[in-house]
């Protein structure tokens, strides 16, 4: 079959080899945009004069309609046409005739694949923000219900201090926060246009790169058409943000496979999201956590992959960087997925209030309100906390908590100690207390729901 660049060729390619070069298989989820960056190209050819009006508007037709049936799922890809780029057209000489032919003036592949990866991910960005903002909107609501909940709070998963369960929430809710922001802040970048740089130089021809610009809703162009073929970075950017929010879903997954083991038994995940075992029938896997937590480090793998492809790239285009694609594609399917799927976990999720708070009685959690105590009545927090240090052997040398051991065992280790202290020791009083700026407080994780829920748009 002829190719449409292959006049410089006396031979042609082995089949086998065509298609190890080809990249229609996964390029062609570019289709739409390709057809979009066309439109606008030909649009633009017509108003600078360099194509006339009745091959634009032959063109733009028959551009129309394959959208149309790209949209319908109707186009049929061939590897012999390599690329999204050369298969559309194809299609377009096949509909429309030679004419068709004339689209490709004044621009490259290289600048074309370009200006749809832009195209694709501007889209699937403002995608992944509304549902980080869905998911986050998940969280307060559950964070709502659970001010008061308490529960034991961890350092090295060793139980620290009683925290309140929504201020635990929130801390993801924030962790999503700056992931909206780097996702948000990335767009600048992405919507940039290269169309019209051609392979590496420009073009001698009359062409107005604002004006295409314009058409396909950038704000701006590449100043320099070197650059403009051969950057990745927002692809790179992506991935890097794409690999934190990961990181931050693979956190909560963890937490929440902890959480609902028989070992803790602070929350239930909804039929939905778990599955069973094929031997075992009491089971109640929390497989969608675990496969979330995994993915994690596929999304790491693409950007790995995507550094490593373009840190020996000379200028410009190199054919290195088809490679750019599978794994743009590959994160942006399991980022949508995994906040979709844990947007349902955390609605769904039932809490179990009690198994919390009895968590936080059956441990040490309260000791710094031990040292803390001391240290308000003027003993030197160091002094305070190897007091407290030896009441804790003290109980675990007899098998008893912090709570039961009586007043004059207290007063022994430290004439400080009053009947109060057993007010200080409940885990509920440890909690609120706790109201500087970002606390575990009931008071300040209210207010801080207030802030959150202003800055969500749920008020």
């Amino acid at each position: 079959m002829k190719k449409l660049w292959g006049g410089r060729f006396t031979k042609t390619a082995e089949e086998w080899v065509d298609e190890f070069g080809a990249s229609i298989p996964f390029d062609q989820e570019l289709v739409e945009e390709d057809i979009e960056g066309s439109l606008a190209h030909v649009t633009m050819l017509g108003e600078c004069g360099i194509l006339p009006a009745e091959d634009v508007e032959k063109i733009k037709d028959g551009l129309l309609r394959l959208l149309e049936k790209a949209k319908r799922g109707e186009l049929e890809f061939s590897v012999a046409y390599e690329d999204i780029h050369l298969n559309i057209e194809k299609m377009l000489i096949d509909d429309i005739g030679s004419v068709g032919g004339k689209l490709h003036t004044g621009r490259s592949r290289n600048d074309q694949v370009a200006t749809d990866m832009h195209l694709y991910l501007r889209k699937r960005v403002k995608e992944i923000l509304s549902l980080i903002r869905g998911l986050q909107r998940a969280l307060v609501s559950q964070a709502e219900k659970h001010v008061e909940t308490i529960m034991p709070g961890y350092t090295h998963l060793q139980r620290a201090q009683p925290i309140s369960f929504a201020h635990h929430l929130l801390a993801y809710v924030w962790m999503l926060e700056r992931d909206y922001e780097r996702f948000s802040e990335s767009l600048k970048r992405i919507n940039r246009s290269p169309l019209g740089a051609g392979a590496l130089a420009g073009t001698t021809f009359p062409i107005n790169r604002q004006r295409t610009a314009e058409l396909l809703g950038f704000e701006g162009i590449y100043e320099n058409s070197l650059d403009a073929v051969s950057d990745r970075d927002f692809i790179i950017e992506f991935l890097s943000n794409s690999s934190m929010l990961m990181m931050h879903l693979s956190r909560l997954a963890e937490e929440l496979i902890l959480w609902s083991s028989q070992e803790f038994q602070f929350v239930e995940l909804d039929d939905a999201f778990a599955t069973g075992s094929s031997i075992m029938p009491q089971k109640k896997n929390p497989d969608m956590a675990e496969l979330i937590r995994g993915k994690t480090g596929r999304v790491y793998g693409h950007l790995m992959a995507l550094l490593t492809v373009m840190k020996g790239l000379p200028l410009a285009y190199n054919k290195d960087m088809q490679e750019d694609k599978e794994g743009m594609f590959d994160t942006v399917k399991t980022v949508i997925g995994s906040l979709k799927i844990f947007t349902g976990m955390i609605k769904t999720m039932n809490v179990r209030v009690d198994a919390m708070e009895k968590a936080t009685k059956q441990d040490f959690s309260n000791a710094t309100e031990l040292a803390d105590y001391l240290a308000a009545k003027g003993m030197p927090f160091r002094e305070a906390h190897e007091v407290v240090g030896k009441l804790v052997l003290h109980c675990i040398e007899q098998g008893v908590f912090l709570a039961d051991l009586p007043l004059e065992v207290y007063k022994e280790a430290s004439p400080l100690f009053e009947k109060d202290i057993y007010d200080a020791l409940n885990p509920r009083t440890a909690v609120n207390r706790r109201n500087s700026a970002g606390g575990t407080g009931f008071a300040e994780v209210r207010a801080t729901l207030a802030k959150v829920k202003e800055r969500l748009g749920t008020l």
